[in-house]
């Protein structure tokens, strides 16, 4: 019984080490190549075998407009943390204590893109435990631009839409590049939920978080 015990803690922490070294080989490679598919594309295809829209573009043909909005509705404090915004994680703890589940996880960009890239979308405290490992690896490899170029070609904003380019495109026929700051703004407020905005634009909610998207995203510091 030892032996067999002994033998399955073994097992675990290989595929444990397997785990990280195929995270922190992707972060290698991935540092100066696109991002093609991700962990929530595979899933997602796997849902309903449609093909996925996404088309990669670099940083700098991506409109600033974009940039600032997704900051400013995703992670305000994205430029200045390394990975965790502790406050947010604060408020986060709170209200899962109030409501007795994990219903938030103040999560930033840094650990939303871990997440996309890597894991799935079900909360549990083991997929935040992985998240923050991937998050902490990531952080230390690439650059804050990196980040968020990653994060934009790879976020879901609809069903089989990914990335803002492929957003661009389904929303209003027309380039990243040249998104205004009402439609960055819109792209950028769908986040949260954009299969159910996708088919319900005119959402209250929805239409709120535009509204204080535009409100704050000139404010925003972008990573050069």
């Amino acid at each position: 019984m030892k032996a067999f015990l002994a033998r399955a803690v073994m097992l675990i922490i290989g595929v444990i080490l397997l785990i990280q070294l195929w995270i922190f080989s992707s972060l290698v490679w991935w540092r100066t190549h696109p991002v093609e598919t991700t962990m929530f594309m595979r899933w997602d295809y796997l849902t309903d075998f449609k093909p996925i829209k996404q088309e990669w573009r670099d940083y700098d043909n991506i409109s600033d407009n974009f940039k600032r909005a997704i900051l400013a509705g995703e992670d305000a404090k994205f430029i200045h943390h390394h990975g965790f915004d502790w406050a947010g994680i604060q408020f986060a703890l709170e209200r899962n204590s109030e409501k007795g589940e994990l219903v938030a996880g103040g999560s930033t960009v840094s650990q939303q893109l871990a997440k996309n890239l890597f894991l799935y979308n079900k909360r549990s405290f083991i997929r935040k435990g992985q998240e923050a490992v991937a998050t902490w690896m990531m952080e230390r490899m690439w650059s804050k631009r990196r980040i968020l170029e990653v994060y934009m070609n790879s976020v879901e904003f609809g069903q089989n839409i990914y990335g803002v380019e492929a957003a661009a495109q389904f929303y209003y026929g027309k380039s990243s590049k040249s998104l205004t700051r009402e439609q960055a703004a819109f792209l950028a407020a769908l986040l949260p939920n954009p299969k159910y905005y996708q088919d319900n634009r005119n959402d209250r909610k929805l239409q709120y978080r535009k509204r204080v998207i535009l409100k704050y995203m000139n404010g925003i510091q972008l990573p050069q």
